[in-house]
């Protein structure tokens, strides 16, 4: 079975997906919004020693909320999850959500998780003023603005903003791959890891790109949640919650590839999944002796591709863009 990349090779490869970053160059830092056409199955995994999440809870199979509206990734550590409540308003005032009564406002549904940027460049004196809510509003509007399936820009913008991987600069990477009868599967990152990224094992890529060294040498970064890598993979398969965790899962192997070393004490790593329901996948188990978890280990297979690629492609653009 052959790689290919989708057409844009970007998470909007996966139809009903669309992206919005909002960057401030004065703080350094920004966010990044993923919206869903709909309301889409979804589970996170998490396994950085330090992670900053909302919502999580939300997703985990056992419970009723059948889906989630959107995804929100920032800087800023604990000050970023007003990045969510920033996106929730600007969707909800879109219409974006759950209506739970007539005449009242929708409910969105919005993960978030953060990155620590805050010791990076920037002005961070912002008082009882953080930027994150006003952020997350502006990501918000520039999703909903975006088409289905438009390009967006990679590197040091949105929630990657500030983010450094090892010595190198991180930020926004994403990929994408097409596989048979139509399935799509697709990864977006933001990389702020204190592992060093290489591209040796990440599928499309090789040679040493970046310096093989991480922070871990760098004494002042060592502190839980001072940095992580966020992720997002996504498929266009129907797959209920369960089965997204099951992907989410796979997809870490993804960080495993391009990152060394990752999930320490030190990050937040978490990557979500979700899946728009677009392709059955019990039609598919009538070819040969594939069942249901065979199409779904060949998701996750393809997921963990694509996220380690996103995340070569994501610390390759920042290093090319000039501060």
């Amino acid at each position: 079975m052959t790689l290919s990349s989708g057409p844009n090779d970007l998470i909007t490869d996966v139809s009903g997906l669309r992206v919005g970053h909002a960057t401030s160059e004065r703080h350094g830092t920004g966010a990044t919004v993923l919206l869903c056409e709909g309301q889409w199955p979804a589970a996170a995994d998490v396994r950085g020693g330090g992670p900053g999440l909302r919502e999580i809870e939300a997703m985990a199979p056992e419970n009723h909320v059948a889906g989630i509206h959107a995804i929100t990734l920032a800087g800023g550590s604990v000050f970023g999850l007003a990045a969510a409540d920033g996106a929730l308003v600007e969707l909800s005032a879109a219409g974006v959500g759950l209506a739970m009564r007539p005449g009242g406002p929708t409910l969105p549904i919005v993960p978030g998780a953060i990155l620590y940027d805050l010791a990076n460049p920037g002005d961070k004196d912002w008082g009882t003023e953080p930027p994150y809510r006003d952020l997350g509003r502006a990501a918000a509007r520039a999703a909903l603005a975006a088409p289905s399936g438009a390009r967006f820009d990679l590197g040091s913008v949105g929630a990657g903003r500030g983010a450094m991987a090892g010595i190198v600069k991180g930020g926004i990477g994403s990929a994408s791959l097409a596989l048979e009868h139509g399935l799509v599967v697709g990864a977006l990152v933001a990389t702020n890891p204190v592992g060093a990224v290489s591209p040796n094992g990440a599928w499309g890529f090789d040679g040493d790109l970046f310096p093989d060294e991480s922070r871990l040498a760098l004494l002042g970064r060592l502190q839980p949640g001072a940095n992580t890598t966020l992720a997002v993979v996504a498929c266009n398969a129907r797959l209920d919650k369960g089965e997204a965790k099951r992907l989410a899962m796979m997809a870490q192997d993804g960080l495993a590839r391009a990152i060394r070393p990752v999930h320490t004490p030190f990050d937040g790593d978490v990557v979500f999944a979700m899946a728009s329901g677009a392709i059955e996948l019990d039609p598919l188990c009538a070819e040969g002796p594939r069942s249901r978890a065979w199409w779904l280990a060949r998701l996750g297979a393809a997921a963990a591709d694509a996220l380690a690629r996103a995340i070569v492609r994501g610390v390759r653009a920042a290093s090319e863009r000039p501060e």
